[in-house]
């Protein structure tokens, strides 16, 4: 199996694998291995050599191993059989827009649904949330932009499960798109606008408004899809 190929991960040349010379557990193995992939400083599409991920993080095989089985589950690599792991391929244009399409019919009906079912405690949970992020990070590096990431994530998660449909939110978590769509491109005005659009999602959903709830989370899918595929339409092909 030949060794992972790294791709540069930053202009200015530094070290790719910014690894601590000491014993690592398997959740630093797992958020550096994250991150590199985050980063694509592990190209999409390549096999993963656990010996040699082992040897370069100074650890033995097995955190490597519990580390990638993690990954397995956050859609950032795949398990072939008898092969071992390699990483998922990023999202195409197609891809991008039939994800969109799910999100569409799942979360403004979940956003207004939530809209009626919320609670007191469940709004104080929701405005907290949005307060874990305050300010959208500036620069485009995973390491930088990760707590945006956990908190589209939460955000979204809790307004499915405040909506009360298990089958919805399993159908939702199964997409990994926050990861996905992330992983593609970031850039700080696409955070700040994320951040504006969360606010009207919660400002609907506490104030139990279900049409002006769903209206707000289907005008933040359109325009994050939009952003999206405009990114894929900059692109030289």
């Amino acid at each position: 199996m030949r060794p992972v190929k790294l791709a540069p991960a930053h202009p200015h040349g530094e070290a790719l694998l910014r690894i601590p010379r000491r014993s690592v557990l398997t959740d630093d193995v797992y958020l550096q291995l994250k991150t590199l992939i985050m980063n694509n400083a592990i190209a999409p599409g390549i096999r993963i050599n656990i010996e040699d991920i082992a040897r370069q993080l100074e650890v033995s095989p097995t955190p490597v191993r519990e580390a990638l089985a993690r990954l397995d589950s956050d859609g950032l690599v795949d398990k072939l059989p008898l092969k071992g792991y390699r990483t998922t391929p990023l999202l195409g244009e197609l891809e991008v827009r039939e994800l969109y399409e799910l999100r569409l019919l799942l979360e403004p009906f979940a956003a207004g649904r939530a809209a009626v079912r919320i609670t007191d405690e469940q709004a104080t949970a929701l405005r907290e949330e949005l307060a874990t992020c305050p300010v959208a990070p500036r620069e485009s590096r995973y390491e930088d932009y990760q707590p945006l990431t956990s908190h589209d994530t939460r955000l979204h998660e809790l307004v499915l499960t405040i909506a009360g449909n298990s089958t919805v939110t399993d159908a939702f978590q199964r997409t990994h798109c926050h990861l996905h769509l992330f992983r593609l491109s970031y850039a700080g005005e696409l955070g700040d606008t994320t951040l504006t659009e969360h606010g009207r999602i919660v400002d609907a959903v506490t104030s139990s408004d279900p049409i002006a709830a769903e209206a707000a989370m289907r005008a933040h899918l359109e325009s994050s899809r939009d952003r999206m595929l405009t990114s894929f339409a900059a692109k030289p092909r």
